[in-house]
């Protein structure tokens, strides 16, 4: 197997950003940049990424990370829109697609298949924790690939996580990093109940949450979530919005329907996923729906 010489990076949003400039950083190899915004790329070339369309991408680089918003982007990409090629019909024998993104498991199985068609790789290699984990380089990544494909990536995975799961075959990584935001979301809601219940029998929110991390009822979402943004009612924008993890949702509770499995816990977080959406909350960092379960004072912030 030969060594990656040139590496592309398609999308520098929140996360995508970050983890391109620790790949810049660290991987030792030229990275190409690409975004329809250009203040990312502006941030990123004094790191030495150089940007570059779609094209050149394909055309220069045999390995290609993609950080997009959803599935339905990174299909979108792959497919071509409005008359132009995607990446299915650019890419060349031997290349390697990691979509960092989370997307729907049976859409990056689909897309695999369809890459290898063309004697390209598609793999799943979705990441978990925060923004300042991306900044740090400490993400926890869960890949979906063949063991050989998964040797070969991970040291340039390496350069922005260090937590590195192969998690199985192709959209093994997706069906993991889905359920992990599903166990999250209904975590978070059963947090945002207690202090609800709590705070309208006369316990101090802080009381309940802090006590909480002294029994068993301590978690990351409790620590993270219920600390940092419920308890100070910290839920800014350009944080993991409303509009996001409801995605993120969708696609598990799609998996668990194709699965047969009923899904009621996570059925009940899109619930209150809808509610804050209609509260015109869904720019907003998602524990915000402890403010729509526990509604103090008549309009959630």
């Amino acid at each position: 197997m030969h060594r990656f010489t040139r590496v592309g990076f398609i999308g520098l949003g929140v996360m995508g950003e970050p983890i391109c400039r620790n790949l810049a950083q660290k991987c030792g190899l030229p990275v190409l940049g690409c975004d329809t915004n250009p203040e990312p790329l502006a941030r990123l070339a004094p790191h030495g990424v150089q940007a570059a369309d779609v094209a050149t991408l394909a055309r220069e680089c045999d390995i290609i990370f993609l950080s997009l918003p959803s599935g339905e982007v990174v299909e979108k990409l792959a497919r071509g829109t409005d008359g132009t090629n995607g990446l299915l019909a650019a890419c060349r024998p031997g290349q390697v697609i990691v979509d960092t993104s989370t997307s729907p498991v049976d859409t990056t199985r689909k897309l695999s298949a369809e890459f290898a068609e063309r004697q390209a790789v598609f793999i799943d290699a979705p990441v978990a924790r925060t923004r300042a984990a991306a900044e740090a380089g400490t993400l926890s990544v869960m890949v979906g690939a063949e063991p050989a494909v998964f040797e070969r990536v991970r040291p340039l995975i390496a350069t922005y996580a260090n937590e590195i799961t192969l998690c199985g075959g192709v959209g093994s990584g997706q069906v993991v990093k889905i359920l992990n935001n599903m166990v999250l979301f209904e975590t978070v809601t059963a947090l945002s109940e207690a202090r609800g219940i709590a705070r309208r029998a006369g316990v101090d929110p802080k009381v309940i949450l802090e006590t909480f991390t002294l029994g068993s009822a301590d978690s990351f979402a409790l620590r993270n979530h219920g600390l940092k943004a419920m308890l100070p009612g910290e839920f800014p924008e350009k944080a993991f919005p409303v509009s996001y993890a409801r995605k993120d949702l969708n696609y598990a509770l799609r998996l668990a329907e194709q699965t047969g499995i009923p899904a009621h816990g996570a059925r009940n977080v899109d619930q209150w996923f809808e509610a804050a959406l209609a509260r015109g909350l869904g720019d907003r960092y998602w524990p915000v729906i402890s403010r729509v379960i526990d509604d103090e004072d008549g309009a959630a912030p």
